[in-house]
């Protein structure tokens, strides 16, 4: 079981984002793999300390966790790990969080000169965006769309590293493996040392002697891939989901860029929406309406029978509920409302037209609304209430 994030950082729900760094800080030195050698026990809480800072530094994670906790991030919310697919790694925690300890990153703060900052990675990828849209059935229950997606992946020659084979790829002789340098320069305050990227390996702590022949040295290729996108239940025009780790690989082994997938609605033939709910015009003869009827409307993925009561009137809403979508933030369901319109005749025979005109000064063809008929405004609110 999952701990509480506040309680793996030391800090309380009220955190500033400053008290929240500074915790992080704390604990990721303390079960800093370079200061634990071996531990394993130490390396799971330096990533669930990672983890939980990547939540809480980001200010929609944060509210998100703040209200559903860790089922924010489980699939029926669109999420996963919110660091990303396929669970923690070392490599990635340190380029994404390193610049919190300062310019010389985790090694060099611990004062290590070759030690993990020699596991240098290469620039990330970009991120990808993609458009997929979807009808009201699978907007409602939730699809796996398999898509074939043109970008830039892994070199499957040389694994991301750019080199034509192992003995291509030596320590650089500059930084000596620590993919940084430290430059002296003289102010009006002295002489002041700065750590920065090494320029001869770009912070890798390798250099290359040859090039892989397949990726000419980047490490990636411009390829297709076939991705397969989970689609939760409940999703809306102009959503975005992410999938971490599935944009345009990144040079010389960096971690790849994100797919950004963009929800677009297909317009349903007789339905539409509004918000979770489903809305249905049902047009009814005159006859239907003072007899009554029993009437069959499309919902989602299906029809129902809906009985007409005599003397329906038009404007008339009834709702089957749950009908609707699920709600993709919680664990309610939509309604389906439908409007009933009652069709006048626009066109009629001279016998239809005599047959009216002979019933007209009816008393019950007169206008008599019930006292206890609510009006129309009151029927809005009733729908939104």
């Amino acid at each position: 079981m999952k701990r509480d994030y506040y309680e793996i950082l030391s800090v309380t729900k009220t955190a500033t984002g400053d008290e929240i760094k500074k915790a992080y800080r704390k604990v990721a030195m303390q079960y800093h793999p370079d200061r634990n050698p071996g531990d394993k026990e130490a390396e799971d809480k330096f990533k669930e300390a990672a983890e939980a800072y990547e939540v809480l530094s980001d200010g929609d994670k944060r509210a998100k966790y703040d209200r559903y906790g860790h089922q924010a991030f489980g699939p029926g919310m669109g999420g996963g790990n919110p660091f990303g697919g396929g669970g923690m790694d070392m490599n990635d925690i340190f380029s994404q969080f390193g610049d919190i300890f300062g310019g010389g990153g985790f090694s060099d703060f611990f004062g290590g000169g070759g030690g993990r900052a020699s596991q240098g990675r290469g620039s990330k990828g970009s991120n990808l965006r993609v458009k997929i849209r979807l009808n009201f059935e699978e907007m409602a229950a939730g699809v796996t769309k398999n898509i074939k997606i043109k970008k830039y992946v892994t070199c499957s020659h040389c694994h991301g590293n750019g080199a034509k084979d192992a003995s291509s790829i030596e320590t650089c002789k500059t930084c000596h493996g620590s993919g940084q340098v430290r430059k002296v320069q003289s102010t009006f305050l002295g002489q002041m040392q700065t750590v920065v990227v090494c320029p001869t390996c770009q912070g890798q702590g390798s250099t290359i002697t040859a090039k892989c022949g397949h990726c000419k040295g980047d490490g990636r290729v411009y390829d297709e891939e076939t991705v397969s996108i989970n689609i939760p239940a409940g999703v809306y025009e102009g959503l975005q989901l992410s999938m971490s780790g599935k944009g345009n690989a990144g040079l010389r082994g960096g971690p790849a860029g994100d797919l950004l997938i963009a929800i677009e609605e297909e317009a349903h033939k007789e339905l539409h929406r509004d918000g979770i709910n489903v809305g249905y015009d049902l047009f009814i003869s005159f006859h239907e309406a003072v007899f009554g009827a029993q009437v069959e409307v499309p919902t989602i993925g299906g029809r129902a029978k809906i009985k007409i009561p005599a003397g329906t009137q038009s404007g008339k809403i009834f709702r089957l509920k749950g009908k609707g979508f699920p709600d993709i933030n919680g664990y309610n369901k939509g309604d389906q409302l439908i409007n009933i319109n009652v069709w006048t005749p626009q066109h009629l025979s001279s016998e239809e037209k005599d047959a009216l005109e002979s019933i007209k000064d009816s008393e019950n063809f007169k206008p008599q609304p019930n006292k206890n008929e609510k009006s129309f405004f009151d029927k809005i609110k009733e729908v939104f209430s």
